[in-house]
């Protein structure tokens, strides 16, 4: 103990010098520990998002009589550039009715509750462009945090006096969620290597920022052993110093993750955003952190004396004389493709508990070889690089005599690009699984609005259509009918649009069309009987209770699907064929071509539905939809990786430092001598390009093989996207670069005269 503790004032001594290896230390340590919280939080953080949206679960197809405990609620969800905004129209039925969670009172006629961040919408300068749909709606209250998933979540409470039973659900309590779907096997697959591979290169990095100062360390334990240390009691200093560093760092990292925490509500990634509460890791994940990071601290000083002499006369490095062997770099990926091959063809048992931890186990394995082979690679490399410019010689010089470094500042990298290319090998395999295609057609119009029992017919579109930046479109009148004498045994339900020949034109090939003219298009779907049906004479009750001959000049035409992607509208009528003031209250269906120079013009266009019904919908037209779990893993991916990327950069950065800071004196003699700075620049960056070019490469390769086991495990064939290989090596490539260049302005301050002094 008394040498541990030895070790532990060690850690402090050492005047600037010293206080600064341990301060980067720190810094280094605290970082991944920071990462380790946060990912630890992630489940905890959704699992309250999930149990707040479910609290306020408001659908039920109970059918419930009007009492004082119930409430009539409809939906008014609408968009607000790409944001989803929640919206409810309310009216108590009585002094007890339900009242969500998050509110204190249901909103009044004329009342309207909202949520911080719409109070935020409403109160900046783009509140003109979502204020119309309120109405005149005065905001009397905000919602609390039990009523949102999120803080930066928009919603809305609209109290309304003329809401009734058609067109709401009634309501005596909110809740009672279904259970929410189980994810697929491949799905489970896809986040378990997810989790692997954001929280390796974070276990990677901690092992290289525990070795930060390991050259003065271990100068530090030669002169102990001249005044007396052996060799077992220098080997419990250093752990007591590297334990020490650790422990600083675990208290920095809980430092960042606490003011981390505090952040989060501020950022808004993708529509999720969740409260600094819920940011809470597991009280045995933190305890498992803060006892494995010094552990691994430790573990790591031990194994790095293992190839040093610490002799009383100096440091003697065994790596001059010995080569790395190779062999046993290669059991960390052969275990975890052991692993992984049983489940070959077998995605099904991704379900099983023990098979996740299989699974992780594997690809963590399979993924660490890259890390174990990379410093034998290095070496192998500079081993064989010639003669060349002063600065290609220095770089290459300090890479023959110590390449384990800088390799270990380029695995972490490594690592992250290696799991990268594998998972995206596997997300463009499957993702034709989780794309559908819509049928819609965007390149007919921009948008789609759906409205439901509306007054006005086709000045709707009118109104439309003098919204700024809107260019053009069409819209039909749309209502459903049925033969005057229906069949008992086979009931009839056709649908009758009505329309300009140009609006019609987007539902059937129309050779020819003038005003008055009516059409029946075939090849909608359930054809077969319309055609029994639709015949000149026949009586169609039309709307609530119109009768309407068929035209004996009725045209047959082939249907075409509309560009909202289907092709209904068995019966299109012209305005002059049929009288549209008898038929009732109509639905209105409109396609609209926007000004794409003109991005707010939708939010234009959702002001005015909103005014004529709660109950439109404004549809972005495209030609596929992707499933919203397998889209959230696939942005949960590209955050992590972005963020692993920029902290492991950051880590870089301080490494590099850490090593020009090591060879100040020799730099500073370098230049006393002649040498000019930017030869020193150009050393310091070749000494990093080399490592990155050998871990790069071994990372595509190790890419290539999880992915290829990853296709295998969900019985796909091999194949190799390319461009997402260059992206991921490119994008690495430019953060190492910038990282160089960022440490490089360091060397004119370290290669000063002062830096040839010595104690």
């Amino acid at each position: 103990m008394r040498d541990l503790l030895f070790g532990a004032r060690m850690a402090f001594a050492g005047g600037r010098d010293g206080v600064t290896r341990l301060v980067l230390t720190a810094v280094g340590v605290g970082i991944g520990v920071a990462l380790l919280l946060l990912a630890a939080a992630v489940p905890g953080a959704a699992q309250a998002r999930q149990e707040r949206g479910d609290a306020r679960y408001d659908i039920t197809h109970e059918l419930l009589p009007a009492a004082d405990d119930t409430l009539l609620l409809s939906r008014f969800d609408t968009e607000f550039r790409d944001r989803p905004v929640r919206g409810r129209v309310v009216r108590p039925e009585g002094p007890r009715a339900p009242v969500p969670p998050g509110l204190s009172r249901l909103p009044g006629p004329g009342e309207v509750i909202v949520s911080p961040a719409l109070a935020e919408l409403l109160d900046s300068p783009d509140a003109e462009l979502f204020a119309p749909r309120l109405g005149a709606a005065e905001v009397v209250d905000t919602i609390d945090p039990q009523g949102l998933t999120g803080p930066r979540e928009l919603v809305f409470y609209l109290g309304s006096d003329s809401l009734d039973e058609d067109r709401a659900l009634r309501l005596a309590a909110f809740g009672g969620a279904p259970g929410g779907e189980e994810f697929s096997p491949l799905l489970a697959l896809l986040v378990i290597i997810v989790f692997v591979v954001l929280l390796l290169p974070i276990a990677v990095f901690l092992g290289a920022a525990v070795r930060f100062g390991g050259e003065h360390r271990e100068r530090r334990l030669a002169a102990l052993r001249l005044v007396g240390a052996d060799r077992r009691m220098t080997r419990r200093i250093a752990a007591g110093e590297a334990a020490t560093g650790a422990l600083l760092g675990v208290a920095v990292g809980g430092v960042f993750f606490a003011v981390g925490r505090h952040l989060v509500p501020l950022v808004d990634l993708w529509n999720i955003s969740v409260y600094a509460d819920d940011v809470r890791p597991a009280l045995p994940i933190v305890a498992l952190v803060v006892v494995a990071v010094p552990a691994i601290a430790v573990g790591v000083a031990l194994l790095a004396l293992r190839r040093v002499a610490v002799e009383p006369l100096g440091v003697t490095r065994r790596s001059a004389t010995t080569r790395r062997r190779w062999w046993w770099r290669l059991i960390p990926p052969l275990l975890g493709l052991a692993l992984l091959h049983p489940l070959v063809t077998d995605v099904q048992q991704v379900g099983l508990g023990f098979t996740r931890y299989q699974i992780a186990a594997g690809a963590a394995l399979l993924l660490i070889g890259a890390v174990t082979l990379l410093p034998w690679l290095v070496e192998l490399l500079v081993r064989r690089l010639g003669a060349g410019p002063v600065g290609w010689q220095l770089a290459v010089r300090r890479l023959q005599a110590d390449s384990a470094g800088p390799a270990r500042l380029v695995s972490g990298i490594a690592v992250a690009v290696a799991g990268t290319i594998g998972l995206q090998m596997l997300f463009v395999a499957v993702q034709d699984r989780y794309t559908t295609d819509t049928g819609q057609d965007p390149t007919r119009a921009s948008t789609q609005v759906q409205l439901y029992d509306v007054p006005g017919g086709l000045a709707v579109l009118d109104r439309l259509r003098a919204v700024a930046g809107v260019t053009g479109g069409t819209a039909t009148l749309w209502t459903m009918a049925t033969p005057q004498s229906p069949d008992p045994d086979r009931p009839d339900f056709l649908r009758v649009r009505i329309g300009d020949c140009a609006a019609l034109a987007e539902y059937a090939h129309l050779d020819s069309c003038a005003d008055g003219d009516v059409f029946h298009s075939v090849g909608a779907p359930d054809d077969d009987r319309a055609v029994e049906v639709v015949v000149p004479g026949a009586r169609l009750v039309v709307g609530e209770a119109h009768t309407w001959t068929v035209p004996a000049a009725i045209r047959t035409v082939p249907a075409r699907p509309s560009p909202g992607g289907w092709g209904w509208g068995l019966v299109l009528a012209t305005p002059r064929a049929i009288d549209t003031g008898r038929l009732g209250p109509l639905g209105v269906d409109a396609f609209l071509v926007l000004d794409d120079d003109a991005p707010d013009t939708v939010e234009r266009v959702r002001n005015v539905v909103a005014q004529i019904s709660s109950q439109g919908a404004v549809t972005m037209l495209a030609d596929t939809r992707e499933a919203d779990r397998f889209a959230t893993i696939r942005r949960g991916l590209y955050l992590g990786t972005v963020v692993t990327l920029l902290l492991i950069g950051v880590s870089m950065l301080v490494g590099l430092l850490e090593q020009l800071r090591v060879r100040r004196r020799l730099l500073a003699m370098l230049v006393a001598v002649g040498s000019p700075r930017t030869t020193l620049a150009l050393a310091a960056l070749w000494q990093t390009v080399l490592p990155v070019l050998v871990g790069l490469t071994v990372a595509v390769l190790f890419g290539l093989a999880l992915g290829a086991v990853l296709l295998r495990l969900v019985n796909l064939p091999i194949t190799v996207n390319w461009p997402v290989i260059g992206v991921s090596t490119g994008l690495a490539a430019a953060a190492v670069l910038l990282v160089t260049a960022l440490g490089l302005p360091a060397i004119g301050r370290l290669t000063s005269p002062a830096g040839l002094r010595s104690e």
